[in-house]
């Protein structure tokens, strides 16, 4: 006789993403993440979008597992869906969208059933810019830059010493190279296919992937162990 399968949960996840940057600039939300995909320790996938519009004004981004990122974003689909069939005239904003993202990830966690998802979240309504996060466990903030995953190690750093409210977008953008750059150099699982979007008042615009400029010939990255100790 066929034996009924036990629950199972995700232990740990297969497909993953890795750091997403995110700022506030003068006229909206600036994001940036990589388009690689590891599986294990392998970079499998080198074209995976991570960043993605929610309805009118909100852009989302994710690391960690790409399926339940997917996921997600289904649950993002209804919930938007179900708002427009109101047909009221207003539209859910990005603090609203955050709010519902951290009851899910903490409903999750509480069921021993976590989505294996940092999520960055920013949009602009009725003039005011919102951008925040929340972890896999429901644990969430608002902040005037944000990363996950190592950028929350090496790219914060970097924007506390550099961000301000009244950078332009080209100052936005070239701090999030320059964050992404540092990432590429230190973080196994980044890979140099860039993408970066931007979301203000009108619109949402998620551009093209692109390549950093990089320099490899520091003298560090050619012989690593000059300053080690060998016994």
């Amino acid at each position: 006789m066929a034996t009924v399968a036990e629950s199972e949960r995700t232990l740990y996840p297969y497909v993953t993403g890795s750091s997403v940057v995110a700022l506030k600039y003068k006229d909206g939300i600036l994001m940036a993440a990589d388009m690689g995909g590891s599986y294990g320790s392998t970079l499998r996938y080198k074209s995976i979008e991570r960043l993605k519009p929610v309805g009118k004004h909100t852009l989302l981004g994710a690391s960690g597992e790409i399926s339940d990122f997917q996921e997600i974003l289904r649950y993002l689909d209804e919930l938007i869906l179900y708002d427009n069939m109101w047909d009221d005239g207003n539209s859910l904003g990005p603090k609203e969208v955050h709010s519902y993202l951290t009851r899910v990830m903490y409903n999750r966690r509480n069921k021993f059933n976590p989505l294996w998802n940092s999520l960055v979240l920013g949009g602009v309504k009725n003039g005011q810019k919102y951008l925040g996060m929340v972890n896999m466990i429901g644990i969430n903030f608002e902040d005037n830059h944000v990363a996950t995953g190592l950028g929350n190690h090496l790219a914060r750093p970097i924007l506390r010493d550099e961000w301000n409210e009244n950078l332009t977008f080209e100052e936005g953008v070239k701090l999030l190279e320059k964050c992404m750059r540092v990432l590429l150099y230190r973080d196994r699982s980044a890979v140099n296919k860039i993408q970066i979007s931007k979301i203000t008042e009108e619109d949402c615009t998620v551009f093209p992937p692109f390549s950093l400029k990089t320099y490899w010939d520091f003298s560090a990255f050619k012989n690593p162990t000059a300053a080690v100790d060998l016994i």
